[in-house]
């Protein structure tokens, strides 16, 4: 009888568990956003410049519009130099898309130097390829389209942001920071929207890669994590391509599920000398 009850109990106790880590995962996780801040480049170096990095917003009904004025206020609060944004702004465009919203949330984001985008693969979807680049046009960004943008310092020094069409339903130009004027760049930092896709680009055609699409995998467990095409072999943080540093975002909004466990939505720092 004693057995019986223990079990019985382990069993509600495992319910309750269950219940309160499903509450957490809707509830609390996907609201939970955070900065994450990471040293690179040379540390003796008196250049510095700061580029915050953002991806797959997927303005959804679960991730609305109006939850967008705390992400902007975290992003201006680390007076970035640079912002970039690697692709996603909508979740399913066809389904649910306020504009006017979103551009003026976009607006707000301040950046000494510049704004930049690339296109996702659900930027392409539903309808979104004939609205997105004016959203963020209106919204102070530059779309980026197999295209390179140098961004000049004061005391002379050059940056040189690259922006891949999207691997999925795009026509990315792997070879686009091959120029000789890419090169001697101060520092080369390459925008895509699918990770695995850096496995195609030549041998250190860039300093930092900055990628998203896979959301961290959401749901992060000691046996299992969810992955998506052509975010299968690198999901997120730091990894080395081809000798360049690959970073790969966790995302802001959700995918599929409007769920996150272990993976809360991110905005990540990188304070960069040259």
């Amino acid at each position: 009888m004693k057995i019986i009850k223990r079990i019985v109990l382990l069993i509600l106790l495992l319910l309750v568990l269950a219940g309160l880590s499903a509450a957490y995962a809707v509830k609390i996780e996907p609201y939970r956003l955070v900065v994450h801040d990471y040293q690179l480049g040379k540390e003796t170096s008196n250049t510095k410049f700061k580029v915050v990095h953002i991806s797959d917003i997927q303005v959804s009904e679960s991730y609305t519009e109006n939850r967008l004025d705390k992400l902007v206020e975290k992003i201006n609060s680390q007076s970035p130099d640079i912002v970039v944004f690697t692709g996603d702004l909508y979740d399913n465009y066809a389904v649910y898309h306020p504009e006017k919203k979103v551009q003026r949330a976009l607006a707000g984001i301040h950046a000494k130097y510049g704004k930049y985008a690339v296109w996702g693969n659900r930027d392409y979807g539903g309808g979104a390829m004939r609205s997105y680049p004016d959203i963020m046009k209106k919204g102070g960004f530059q779309l980026l389209t197999n295209e390179t943008e140098t961004v000049r310092l004061p005391n002379g020094r050059k940056i040189c942001i690259g922006g891949l069409d999207d691997v999925l339903f795009g026509k990315p130009d792997y070879t686009l920071m091959d120029s000789a004027d890419i090169k001697n760049c101060d520092y080369r930092i390459l925008m895509l929207h699918e990770p695995d896709a850096a496995d195609r680009l030549p041998a250190q055609n860039a300093d930092l890669i900055l990628a998203g699409h896979s959301h961290g995998g959401q749901v992060k467990l000691p046996f299992f994590k969810m992955k998506t095409s052509l975010a299968k072999k690198y999901t997120n943080g730091f990894y080395s391509v081809n000798g360049m540093k690959l970073f790969v975002n966790t995302g802001i909004g959700t995918s599929h599920y409007p769920v996150r466990f272990f993976v809360p939505p991110e905005i990540d720092v990188f304070h960069i000398s040259i």
